[in-house]
């Protein structure tokens, strides 16, 4: 799953730049660039719970395997709208909203199946993993996208993404074990999963804490992923071999970030590595967004994504560790609606804002944001904690 997971996330980040370049040199707004990441993740202010409770009412190797194959078929459709010099900006939005379709309902599922691959004690690793092999392939596919772009063109590049989801399905074909996968489809009322998956996060103060900071991540930090091709061409004066220098610098981060993180977690703990995180989190963020010069922005990108990682698999693992395993589909649901309705939001809103009073202003002041909301959250933590033990 570790290897299949990879090579689809290749494609994908292929046709991340491809598409981000794309609309950067097409439209020269923020706004668009920015409007257009956010179509993939809006569909999850309705379809993420339901992703959620399907995951945990079907095979999940089946339900995977299903939204892969139609996620092939959009990233195919870009390809021959590239072939036949037929793709514009208004496709591309359009695609991308219903590859967000695919995507939010089939992430929830993807979550709970490796959740149910290892042992409890092993969650916080196989996560971690999962972070680091995204980042691989945030390293691999831009690197790959410059040299298709350079040589063959964007179509080239959106037709690998759409062969790469077939890594997807043999993967899936190899998980046998009727033991290892999800638990038999469930004869409780799809309406009834839904609240359940609801009442179990909100009725937990820890799980509903590390889903709210997700949501913040999302709306303050998270927009840098989409905004890579606009600070690479209209901030730095560079081209679509900077916005991959700079996407591969952020894997490379989260590579090294998880396999540092386990060993300083055991010798510090776990929560108190996340803590750190959180709170160099927005300075580290706001010197890349006021890099000078591109060596310069690679160099604290390599940090961003570092701590990046570290931040987004602690408190996956919240979630998914203090959930039970016939429920964490539909919490793993509810966290990923979150972090993509704040994600589509801020992207949306920086770039717009960017458009009007800078990139740089917009960008490097909504880290700043992240950083007070997180240091006013652990002042109010810390009084409730005096009030507590007097």
């Amino acid at each position: 799953m570790w290897l299949g997971a990879l090579v689809s996330n290749v494609g994908t980040w292929m046709e991340v730049l491809a598409l981000g370049v794309f609309v950067t040199e097409m439209t020269g707004r923020a706004e668009w660039t920015g409007g257009v990441a956010a179509l993939t993740y809006l569909p999850s202010l309705i379809l993420s719970p339901l992703g959620g409770a399907l995951a945990d009412r079907f095979d999940r190797r089946v339900y995977i395997a299903v939204c892969a194959l139609a996620q092939a078929l959009l990233a195919g459709v870009l390809a021959a709208l590239a072939f036949n010099g037929r793709l514009t900006v208004e496709a591309v939005a359009v695609i991308s909203f219903l590859n967000g379709c695919v995507h939010v309902v089939s992430g929830p599922g993807f979550t709970a199946l490796l959740a149910g691959l290892v042992p409890k004690e092993d969650l916080h690793s196989a996560l971690t993993l999962t972070s680091a092999q995204f980042n691989l392939g945030r390293i691999l596919g831009p690197v790959v996208a410059a040299w298709g772009l350079a040589m063959g063109g964007v179509a080239w590049v959106l037709l690998a993404n759409a062969v790469s989801f077939g890594a997807v399905l043999l993967a899936v074909a190899q998980v046998k074990s009727e033991a290892q996968v999800a638990r038999p489809a469930t004869q409780e009322g799809f309406w009834s999963q839904l609240s359940a998956g609801v009442r179990m996060a909100r009725g937990d103060a820890v799980i509903w804490g590390a889903m709210l900071g997700l949501f913040m991540v999302a709306i303050f930090i998270s927009p840098f992923i989409a905004l890579v091709p606009v600070f690479a061409l209209q901030v730095l004066g560079a081209g679509a071999s900077a916005a991959s220098m700079l996407i591969s610098m952020q894997g490379l981060g989260a590579l090294l970030a998880s396999g540092l993180v386990g060993p300083l977690s055991a010798r510090w703990g776990r929560e108190r590595v996340l803590d750190i995180a959180m709170v160099v989190m927005g300075p580290v963020t706001a010197m890349y967004w006021l890099s000078p010069t591109l060596p310069v922005a690679m160099g604290t990108m390599f940090v961003v994504g570092a701590f990046y990682l570290v931040l987004i698999a602690g408190l996956n693992t919240r979630c998914q560790e203090r959930t039970p395993r016939e429920l964490q589909g539909r919490v793993s649901s509810l966290a990923m609606l979150l972090i993509n309705v704040g994600y589509s939001f801020g992207v949306w809103a920086q770039g717009a804002l960017a458009d009007r009073v800078g990139v740089r202003p917009t960008t490097a002041g909504a880290a700043v944001l992240f950083l007070g909301v997180v240091l006013m959250v652990r002042l109010r933590r810390a009084r409730g904690v005096a009030v507590a033990s007097t």
